[in-house]
């Protein structure tokens, strides 16, 4: 099964979260009717949103809750591994990390595993357990994360290292403070 970037792209509009996350308990295990409501209704609980979202269409849903259906629908065919192809860059941090916690927590419940498909090394090191660093196709790096991040590094790995923003205490004073400085100079 797979969890893509964008939502909205990945969900019909005219369907209601019932209709998304039934449709795969239909298809592979032929769940029609009180079956698969009670089913979907688990779903939802497992993905913290409540049976209340059922008749809600993917329009109402704020990106959060649209990846957590993505990901109900995913878990609805009770899959061995899931392809998250990118499933938080698309998201705010905060709202980030709550996802990333729950497939944390569906990994403990579901016993699935997942393949994380991204540039965000901040997400990997926090969910996963082994890396693989690949460009062009060829993988570059592969060990466990502790090994992947640790140097050296080969020069793929280091660009993606170097390319993320360290958060530094005090950062945005030391940025007013220069900002005060430059405007006092002109």
């Amino acid at each position: 099964q797979m969890i893509y970037q964008m939502a909205d792209v990945a969900m019909n509009p005219r369907h209601t979260v019932a209709t998304i996350i039934g449709r795969p308990l239909e298809f592979y295990f032929g769940l029609k009717g009180d079956a698969k409501r009670k089913r979907v209704q688990e779903l939802l609980d497992e993905i913290e949103m409540g049976r209340g979202f059922a008749d809600r269409y993917p329009a109402e849903l704020s990106g959060g809750q649209k990846q957590r259906v993505c990901i109900a629908r995913a878990l609805a065919a009770k899959p061995k591994l899931i392809i998250c192809d990118e499933v938080t860059s698309a998201l705010d941090p905060l709202v980030a990390a709550g996802i990333l916690r729950l497939l944390l927590d569906l990994q403990k419940i579901e016993g699935v595993a997942y393949l994380f498909i991204t540039h965000d090394l901040a997400t990997v090191k926090s969910i996963a357990d082994s890396i693989a660093v690949m460009y062009q196709g060829a993988v570059q790096r592969y060990g466990g994360k502790t090994d992947v991040l640790t140097p050296p590094y080969d020069d793929y790995t280091d660009l993606l290292l170097s390319s993320v923003p360290e958060m530094k205490l005090g950062w945005l004073e030391h940025v007013l403070a220069h900002r005060k400085m430059e405007s006092a100079g002109n």
